[in-house]
C-alpha cells in the first residue's frame, strides 16, 4: 500500500527505501528482512495487482491455454459479459491499482504480464480463429487498444456510467455493430 500510494505520486525510479518505509510506518531493518530491494517490493506489487485481478474470474486460470484448445470458437470470444463484467467490476472497484498500472507500466514490468498473457492466451485464440501468427500481435493491439481507450474514458468519468452500458459500447464497438452512420 506504501509503494502504490508513493507511486501514484511519482516514478518508481525516484522512489526510496526511506520513503517506503516512511509512507508504511515501518523502520529499514523490517523492510529489508523481507525485500533486498525496492524492485524486489515492485514485482511483489505487480503480482498483487495480477492475482487480484484474475480473482475477478470464475474460471480454473490453472488449465487455461488447454480449454482453449478443447471448447467451442464462439467460447473463445472475450468481449461477452461473460469476461467484461468482472473486468470492469475490477476496475471499478480498485480504479487507484488501475491507474497506477498505467501510469507505472513501464517500471511494474506490465508489458511480461502482457507478453505471458498473448504467449498463452491471445495468441492460442487467434490460432483457433485462422489468424496468421505474424498477424496475431496486430490484431490483438488493434482490440486492445480500443477496448483501452473506452475504459479511459469509463475511468475519467469516475465509473459513473454503469457497466451494462460500457459492456454495450465495448462490444458494438470491438464485433462491428455499433451503426455510426444513422
Amino acid at each position: 500500500e506504501a509503494l502504490i500510494t508513493l507511486l501514484e505520486k511519482k516514478d518508481f525510479e525516484y522512489i526510496t527505501v526511506k520513503e517506503i518505509c516512511e509512507a508504511a510506518g515501518v523502520n529499514r531493518s523490517t523492510f529489508y528482512l523481507h525485500y533486498e530491494n525496492t524492485s524486489d517490493l515492485l514485482k511483489e506489487t505487480t503480482r498483487y495487482i495480477v492475482d487480484k485481478h484474475l480473482a475477478y474470474y470464475e474460471i480454473d486460470k490453472s488449465r487455461i491455454s488447454l480449454q482453449f484448445e478443447a471448447c467451442k470458437r464462439e467460447e473463445l470470444l472475450f468481449i461477452t459479459d461473460k469476461y467484461l463484467t468482472p473486468y470492469l467490476r475490477f476496475i471499478k472497484d480498485n480504479q487507484r491499482l488501475f491507474k497506477v498500472s498505467i501510469k507505472q507500466f513501464d517500471s511494474m514490468h506490465m508489458d511480461k504480464v502482457y507478453s505471458h498473457m498473448f504467449e498463452h492466451i491471445f495468441s492460442p485464440i487467434l490460432a483457433r480463429f485462422s489468424i496468421p501468427e505474424h498477424e496475431r500481435a496486430y490484431v490483438m493491439k488493434f482490440y486492445l487498444n480500443g477496448v483501452f481507450a473506452i475504459i479511459m474514458e469509463w475511468l475519467d468519468r469516475n465509473c459513473s456510467d454503469d457497466m451494462e452500458t460500457v459492456i454495450k459500447i465495448i462490444t458494438e464497438c470491438v464485433m462491428g455493430e455499433r451503426n455510426i452512420n444513422g
